[in-house]
């Protein structure tokens, strides 16, 4: 097995991944590993915007109440605080960078989405701007020599040895490696792969939750997961994501029957909550016993569609749907993750040397429904922070030995395989019913009996943790049940609906609403009461 030591290791290379890569870059030899290519992340698909208080017509306070409020009882005020404070630095540092945000004039241009009560969207290139950020974030990465990236590399498990973490075991194209660090970031993403229908890209499948987990770090609030509104509904076509700045420039939701119905829900109408907008979509679908509703924006100027929505035109073009002409068939997808690995406002988890950031982490700054387009401005201000604390942690160990032999958390020695064996065939199959299994009883609406069916259905699967896979097919499909089994058991433990969690036995705030739910392998699910 080769071994490899490296000053910092980071694990993922999306904003928060790369942010923090640009922060360590000046103080030691930077690794980003990443299972896919390095542009391969949720940001590359992040179309709608990035919140930030720059507008003459926004303050950070502002920005702040509407963060707390989308978060219905149970943000960290101060993770919400440093987000909307630090927010435009991060921002002007990445025009400084060359990022091409959308202007009206020689003024940035702003938009308005759902539960924001000011424009203060940034978009660039219409509806690209997650790839933007990614362009600007990777060529500042590629100007420090220390950062090199290991692409299509699968991390498997974190070495840990008494609570310290030293690096990861990493595959990269079937060999194993041992990567030493000083200081590991996880910024692997979100879990939405879990889900049948989901926005996220096939590598959002849970892997940095999990190995976490097994590292024996706390997963906090997965019972949390948002759900898009509007996700593109086709015969053929991808689950393709139709931003929310879409109803923030006035399209109207509309049943199959071409009636408008979103005014009749909540008064905010087309620009409520998500899981307000998600739940008002499943309630029109059962009533028109039909699959999905209608996205128009038929009623806007066409040049004005083209220009603002670019990438959604075309794409929908492709599946024969003209926007410019025709209402938009949509219905909801898993998008985000507000729960994840826990830290604290520096990303540094319980166990020492790794930190986390971005969707992957959970420092609560989202609460139980995430503020929309609040993500992207997450990873850059908490990488950044997680880069900054990881740096300190790295420098300040140099008289720390390395224990002479390190295992990592999981165990793949010989003799760990249950005896079965799984064909390629079984995995796919598993791989199916797992993320139908989801979808249909751990989705937009819950109840104890359909929580009951999913938590007895994955149990049934959970033979596939102890066989010894070895390729990233397998490899993520132990990673999606095991981030599924925790999502469950949270689900079933929180006894009330807040947020974008609801259970239609329990729909109100029942007592206790306002705990936080921690997951450890050690102990299970459990409150643990908000500060």
């Amino acid at each position: 097995m080769r071994e490899e030591e490296v000053d910092f290791l980071i694990i993922g290379s999306g904003v928060a991944g790369l942010r923090a890569a640009i922060e360590m870059a000046p103080y030691g030899d930077v690794l980003v590993v990443t299972k896919d290519l390095p542009a391969e992340s949720s940001t590359e698909y992040a179309q709608g915007g990035i919140a930030v208080a720059l507008s003459d017509e926004d303050e950070v306070g502002i920005h702040y109440e509407d963060t707390l409020r989308a978060g219905d009882g149970l943000c960290r005020e101060d993770a919400v605080r440093i987000l909307v404070e630090e927010g435009p630095e991060r921002i002007r540092e990445l025009i400084s960078w060359g990022a091409e945000f959308d202007r009206e004039g020689t003024k940035l241009d702003f938009t308005m989405e759902a539960a924001h009560s000011r424009k203060r969207i940034l978009h660039a290139h219409g509806d690209s701007t997650g790839r933007e950020l990614e362009r600007v974030l990777l060529n500042k990465v590629r100007s420090f020599p220390s950062v090199k990236k290991y692409p299509f590399a699968f991390t498997e498990d974190l070495l840990v040895e008494d609570g310290e973490c030293y690096g990861s075991l990493v595959r990269v194209r079937g060999e194993l490696s041992v990567v030493f660090a000083r200081a590991t970031v996880l910024a692997t993403g979100g879990a939405g792969q879990v889900y049948s229908r989901t926005t996220n890209p096939a590598v959002s499948t849970g892997d940095g939750m999990a190995i976490a987990l097994r590292a024996g770090a706390v997963l906090e609030d997965m019972e949390f997961i948002q759900f898009h509104p509007t996700v593109l509904f086709a015969p053929s076509a991808p689950q393709f994501l139709l931003s929310e700045a879409m109803r923030g420039e006035g399209a109207i939701l509309r049943n199959i029957r071409g009636e408008p119905f979103m005014k009749n829900y909540h008064p905010d109408a087309e620009l409520a909550p998500r899981d307000v907008v998600c739940r008002a979509i499943v309630s029109q679908m059962a009533r028109t016993n039909s699959t999905h509703v209608l996205l128009d924006l038929t009623h806007l100027d066409e040049t004005f569609i083209k220009s603002r929505f670019p990438r959604i035109y075309a794409t929908c073009l492709q599946y024969d749907v003209d926007i410019t002409k025709e209402p938009i068939p949509v219905s909801p997808g898993a998008h985000y993750s507000m729960g994840g690995v826990k830290t604290d406002t520096d990303g540094a988890t319980n166990i020492g040397g790794l930190f986390a950031a971005g969707e992957v982490a959970c420092t609560g700054v989202h609460g139980a429904n995430r503020l929309a387009s609040n993500s992207l401005l997450e990873g850059l201000v908490y990488g950044a922070r997680a880069g900054r604390a990881a740096v300190r942690y790295g420098t300040g160990i140099t008289g720390r030995r390395r224990p002479l032999r390190l295992r990592p958390a999981r165990d793949k020695g010989v003799g760990t395989s249950s005896g079965t064996k799984v064909s390629k065939f079984d995995i796919e199959e598993i791989r199916h019913l797992l993320r139908k299994t989801m979808w249909e009883r751990v989705g937009i609406i819950r109840c104890a009996e359909s929580l009951a069916e999913a938590r007895s259905k994955l149990e049934e699967w959970s033979f596939i943790l102890d066989v010894p896979f070895g390729t990233r097919r397998e490899l993520e499909l132990q990673n999606m049940l095991e981030v599924s089994q925790v999502i469950t058991e949270s689900a079933i433990l929180r006894k009330n609906s807040v947020g974008a969690h609801y259970r239609s036995d329990f729909p109100k705030k029942f007592e206790g609403w306002k705990d936080h739910i921690l997951f450890t392998n050690e102990k299970g699910a459990r409150y643990e009461s908000i500060p």
